[in-house]
């Protein structure tokens, strides 16, 4: 398990600049201004980052240009104009009187009170940052979390008792697929991902039944939730809820075939309600921005137009229009959509108490989606909290056909294999 999130670590260096989005001067800065710099310090700090990270790609893209991989390197033009252009922007708005919060002031007032609601991440950037500066601090704190979002793979899948090869399986995945690419960028998307799964890894914990482990998945779910709250409450809500509803319907189907719910899975419920009424609770007690704020944002292009006056239905037209179009997408490249189908088979025939909880996890990427219908955002990093409904189910699926294989060998030598497949059967 090591040597995989090692050779992972390794194999990052390819990329140490190049991974940050626009949002990830908004978290960077909030970071700086906890370390104690002043909004001017951290502006300028922010900025150089990424004009720095945007020049070098400038470089990479020329050099492979079939028309001008032979002119001059051009990252010193595209780091001035970028500078320029960034800290123009920036000192209007600070001369304005835009000087509240943690977060320089990149954007409007109202878009960045967004950011403000998320100190989570930038309080775990903060010992990088101090530690070893902004670049190699951004990109160790990449490496930490998505080789920790490896290892949970691993230890909920050796909590499920599949063998440490399948587990081991699942830890790769998870670092070739989408969830790990998106992980390493200095963004949420890696801490909301490892914090999911510590409490996935806490449901299959409590729902072994014994009482400590009981006791401990709780602790795992109550933490992750609270975790999430400080990273991006809405993940804390999706995930509260539909971990309530898979405890919940575990424990109906329980019930009508005339067995125990379990306390694991009444525990769980438990917490995921209290931890979705919570956040909601919270929110407007710190009265974090609404969904109606959310819903404004995304419609006026981040406060650049007026506020639209039937935000609702145009939310819902633009909803319909937007599941239509990635339908289309998907189906042409058909990836995706056949992972997850693999992946939910996989925990459905091998685990299926467990794999309820797993299906309910990775459908929070659906939820954050579908609150935010841009098909413009890279890399579908908003669905990104599905692909982890392939990355544990496909090693279950292959543990289910390693499984029959070895069983159904023995029918071709011998008249009693028949029987043998019949009582070993997962089914």
């Amino acid at each position: 398990m090591l040597v995989l999130a090692g050779v992972f670590a390794v194999l990052q260096l390819a990329n140490v600049t190049g991974r940050d989005t626009p949002d990830t001067k908004n978290y960077l800065s909030y970071a700086l201004s906890l370390r104690g710099d002043t909004q001017r310090e951290a502006a300028a700090t922010a900025i150089d980052y990424a004009c720095r990270s945007g020049a070098a790609i400038a470089a990479r893209r020329q050099s492979v240009d079939v028309v001008r991989f032979h002119r001059p390197d051009p990252s010193a033009r595209v780091l001035a104009e970028c500078r320029k252009r960034e800290g123009r922007a920036v000192e209007a708005r600070l001369r304005a009187g835009q000087v509240g919060g943690h977060t320089v002031p990149f954007m409007p007032e109202r878009f960045m009170r967004i950011f403000e609601a998320r100190p989570g991440y930038p309080l775990f950037l903060l010992p990088f940052l101090t530690l070893f500066g902004v670049t190699w601090g951004l990109w160790l704190a990449g490496v930490a979390v998505t080789v920790a979002g490896g290892v949970l793979v691993f230890l909920i899948l050796r909590t499920l008792r599949a063998p440490a090869p399948l587990c081991l399986t699942g830890q790769g995945l998870y670092y070739v697929l989408p969830c790990g690419t998106t992980a390493m960028r200095p963004m949420t998307e890696g801490l909301l991902l490892a914090l999911t799964l510590a409490a996935v890894w806490g449901c299959a914990l409590a729902l072994d039944g014994e009482a400590r482990r009981v006791r401990e998945g709780l602790w795992l779910v109550g933490g992750a939730l609270a975790a999430l709250f400080t990273v991006k409450h809405s993940q804390a809500l999706f995930l509260g809820l539909c971990l309530a509803g898979a405890g919940a319907l575990v424990a109906v189907r329980r019930r009508r075939a005339g067995r125990e719910p379990g306390r694991g899975v009444l525990a769980v419920t438990a917490v995921g309600c209290g931890g979705a009424l919570g956040t909601v609770l919270l929110a407007r007690l710190l009265h974090y921005p609404a969904e109606s704020e959310s819903l404004q944002d995304l419609l006026t292009g981040h406060f650049s137009r007026p506020d639209r006056t039937r935000v609702w239905p145009e939310f819902l037209h633009l909803q319909l229009n937007f599941w239509v179009e990635w339908t289309r997408r998907q189906l042409w490249e058909p990836l995706f959509a056949g992972a997850l189908a693999a992946g939910a088979w996989g925990v459905w025939r091998a685990r299926r108490p467990a794999g309820v909880f797993v299906v309910a996890a990775a459908f929070t990427g659906v939820l954050t989606q579908a609150g935010h219908p841009d098909i413009t955002i890279w890399g579908d990093r908003l669905i990104v909290l599905a692909w982890l409904l392939p990355v544990l189910g496909l090693p279950l699926l292959l543990e289910s056909v390693l499984l029959r294989a070895r069983i159904a060998l023995p029918a071709q030598d011998s008249g009693e294999g028949h029987d043998s497949v019949r009582a070993h059967s997962p089914g």
